[in-house]
């Protein structure tokens, strides 16, 4: 039998995830960003805001983001890391890849982009100063696999960022699950033409470990001082962990 894991609310084979999240973002990636926008009412750029200056890229400094997508990270990390630095952009899919290596080049920024998957990580050990990864995580099938490639790659004294959904404050639960399960799908069927993938995004949200799960799967990946700032009463969480 093969393993079996989540997809959304629904219980797949291992090998089938991985092609329902590709065509999850093959489908949405030209909408990316402007669903993005009214799903949050513009607030995960004061959350990506929020995970760059917490990160502290200096200039010369290396940098990789994976599932970068539309390449919001990126395009702020290459400013800090200035010409001497080195910005790579990755994401597993190609869709998404396209148009935010498209978005970088349209800002002035050539950068290497380089489609590739997160458990297994074409760098070598040692290499980067900063590891990020904004809203891809909880689609990886083998977070722990995950996480520890990106701890691999991290240079000692460089640091990982996990910018996620993850669990709302308690009180807001109720009227969050209403627009997740309601508004979502019924935007995504409006602008992007697609309900499906957004009841997907709401379900996945859910299954995602909590702030105090993800601290210790980072603590287990073999980062040290994880911390977690929580934004939007939970609707989003930043987790931070050091390479030692």
């Amino acid at each position: 039998m093969p393993n079996s894991t989540h997809f959304g609310y629904q219980s797949v084979a291992e090998e089938d995830k991985v092609h329902k999240v590709a065509e999850v973002f093959h489908s949405v990636a030209g909408k990316y960003d402007v669903m993005n926008d009214l799903m949050s009412a513009g607030l995960h750029r004061i959350w990506k805001a929020f995970t760059v200056a917490q990160a502290g890229v200096r200039p010369g400094f290396k940098v990789l983001d994976i599932a970068g997508g539309t390449g919001d990270l990126a395009r702020a990390f290459a400013r800090k890391a200035g010409p001497t630095g080195e910005v790579w952009l990755t994401d597993i899919n190609e869709s998404m890849l396209r148009v935010g290596r498209d978005n970088l080049l349209n800002d002035g920024l050539v950068t290497p982009t380089l489609l590739c998957d997160a458990e297994r990580l074409p760098f070598p050990s040692n290499y980067f100063d900063r590891v990020s990864v904004a809203f891809g995580l909880r689609n990886m099938t083998h977070k722990d696999r995950a996480l520890a490639e990106m701890q691999r790659v991290l240079k000692p004294g460089g640091k990982l960022l996990v910018l996620e959904f993850s669990k709302v404050w308690e009180p807001l639960k109720k009227p969050y699950d209403v627009y997740s399960f309601s508004v979502l799908p019924w935007l995504g069927k409006r602008i992007a033409n697609d309900a499906e993938s957004y009841r997907y995004l709401a379900e996945s949200i859910r299954m995602h470990p909590d702030q105090e799960t993800l601290k210790q799967m980072m603590q287990d990946a073999g980062l040290e001082q994880v911390q977690y700032f929580n934004l939007t009463a939970g609707v989003a969480a930043l987790h931070t962990g050091v390479k030692f």
